[in-house]
């Protein structure tokens, strides 16, 4: 069990040291320019969850009839999870300054599986945490949803939490592979931020190429703020310039790279796969183009599939797809060129979800391979639910661990913000922000101490505070440590780091970004000894173990 105070280096340092040892001694079966024996990295992204929020009182779950049983194996190791007065005596409950809302933690079940998207901004969240008293989340970033039991018509419903009766499927894959309990986002804030972290790790130097908004100088904060020298951050969601289905009046372009130019520079293959981002597919209610919808009956309307400030890499020209051009032939995909030429392919590792299915088939998997859901799949509160979440998660996680290339397969869960949702565990930050307004950590104008870290031009830059919040963290693979949980401190950028170190010789973005300094995820596998861990298949629905493997058969026709 590592430290948090232990330093990413030095934790990557010593397990790349072993993961190199297995790395040759498996060559013997598998030849792959990789410093670990993972040749294929899938991330699938979430959208919205705290780490409390789903993982509260893991492993112990209520087990009420009527809801699919949970019950933890022996030697399950605890999280840092909320217990004794934190349940029942809540900060959040005292504060008076939360009013008829305050509310101690309570569990919702798969009856409230869908609630109200809370309030998750850059300033919300940090008002919430109160310089560290986490006591003021019904305020500032609590949102109610009608009915319910306890506090869930209320501002309270931010105290929420599932156990393994609901996101039963995340409570198994915990169990027998490995998560880590000290998870954070790169900075606090939305959805935006926190696709633009897992790639880039860095959320200065925004364009703004359309705005109907006024900066934070002006008015409230904005989505984007000035930087202080001259520039601009982006700290709220807004759409990628140019893509054909981005809001008309707001859209921004970033100038940092990311890991897919570091990884097209190495030629390793990789792709971002989104539901919906294929314009040309028809769904069953007939919807096509850039609204494309999918009937969701949790929230008893149509969704459309493809949210465009969720998309990762149509933020930097250099692997942005603007028009969604299909890649010329399956072969390509994953690929800079063409098949068999020096022409560059039209996708520019931009696909559809059915392009990912569709490709691992046909045994052209990429390396690297980044997922989201379409977005009545993607666990966002509002428009999905942890249940719509899961079914996707399992469906991808069941067709992989039938593919022989599972044997060197690591699956990453992650998420790119937390919604809002009451998480006990603040972190100090370790990079700085004093924005007059859009700052209020510690009062007005303070997130953290300390000069702030460099922007993309070399200079110390306003709105990147952060470490954010808490969100869940789970690597499935046979290489990962069983039932195991890392309390290494991580954040988003941690996964673009795990790439560099693991195919590009610990390369890193450069820019400003923080994978240079993001924590290690190697504690979560066994280089040493594994490689062993058996598949586990899951009921999609249910999220329980299924006695034997599923036919799979992709994903519908709205990816």
């Amino acid at each position: 069990m590592m430290s948090k105070c232990l330093s990413g280096a030095a934790v990557a340092g010593a397990l790349l040291a072993q993961a190199a040892v297995a790395a040759t001694v498996s060559s013997a079966t598998v030849n792959s320019p990789t410093a670990t024996p993972i040749r294929h990295l899938v991330v699938i992204y979430g959208e919205n969850e705290s780490f409390d929020h789903d993982f509260a009182t893991y492993p112990h779950a209520t087990n009420p009839p009527g809801e699919p049983a949970f019950v933890a194996l022996p030697g399950t190791p605890k999280v840092n999870g909320l217990s004794g007065t934190l349940l029942t005596h809540n900060p959040n409950a005292a504060s008076g300054r939360n009013g008829a809302d305050a509310a101690d933690p309570f569990r919702l079940d798969r009856s409230q599986a869908a609630t109200a998207d809370q309030n998750h901004a850059y300033t919300a969240e940090q008002q919430a945490y109160d310089n560290g008293r986490a006591d003021l989340f019904p305020l500032h970033t609590g949102r109610a949803s009608p009915g319910g039991a306890g506090a869930f018509g209320t501002r309270g419903q931010v105290m929420g939490y599932y156990d393994g009766n609901t996101v039963t499927a995340l409570w198994n894959y915990a169990q027998h592979f490995a998560m880590s309990d000290a998870a954070y986002t790169d900075t606090y804030g939305p959805s935006t931020p926190g696709a633009l972290a897992v790639v880039s790790g860095q959320t200065n130097g925004a364009r703004i190429v359309k705005t109907s908004k006024k900066p934070s100088t002006l008015k409230s904060p904005s989505y984007y703020i000035a930087d202080g020298q001259g520039g601009d951050t982006l700290m709220g969601d807004v759409d990628p310039a140019g893509d054909i289905c981005s809001n008309h009046g707001n859209q921004v372009r970033m100038q940092a790279r990311n890991i897919g130019d570091l990884l097209n520079e190495a030629g390793v293959t990789w792709g971002g796969f989104m539901g919906g981002f294929n314009l040309a597919r028809v769904n069953p209610d007939h919807s096509t183009g850039c609204r494309r919808t999918t009937y969701n009956p949790v929230v008893g309307h149509a969704v459309v599939d493809y949210i465009p400030h969720h998309a990762w890499f149509q933020y930097a020209p250099s692997t942005a797809n603007p028009t969604h051009a299909r890649p010329s032939s399956l072969q390509a995909i994953g690929h800079t060129f063409e098949a068999g030429s020096q022409t560059r392919d039209p996708a520019n590792h931009a696909y559809g979800m059915h392009d990912f299915f569709d490709a691992v088939r046909a045994g052209d998997f990429p390396a690297v391979s980044f997922l989201k859901a379409p977005a009545y799949q993607d666990g966002h509160a509002g428009y999905s639910d942890p249940l719509d979440e899961q079914a996707f998660i399992v469906k991808v996680l069941n067709f992989l661990q039938q593919q022989p290339a599972w044997a060197h397969t690591a699956v990453i869960l992650a998420w790119d913000d937390s919604d809002g949702w009451y998480d006990h565990a603040y972190t100090p930050p370790t990079n700085a922000s004093f924005d007059a307004q859009a700052d209020q950590l510690q009062g007005p104008g303070r997130c953290g101490t300390g000069q702030p870290r460099a922007g993309v031009d070399g200079k110390p830059v306003n709105g990147r505070c952060g470490p954010g919040t808490r969100t869940p963290f789970l690597v499935i693979s046979p290489w990962a440590r069983p039932n195991h949980v890392g309390h290494t401190l991580l954040i988003q950028s941690s996964i673009s780091r795990f790439i560099e170190d693991n195919w590009l010789g610990g390369k890193r973005l450069g820019d400003g970004s923080f994978d240079a300094t993001a924590g290690s995820i190697m504690d979560l596998f066994d280089f040493k000894h594994g490689g062993k861990l058996p598949p586990l298949y899951l009921d999609p629905v249910h999220g329980t173990v299924l006695a034997a493997p599923p036919r799979t058969q992709g994903p519908s026709s709205a990816s």
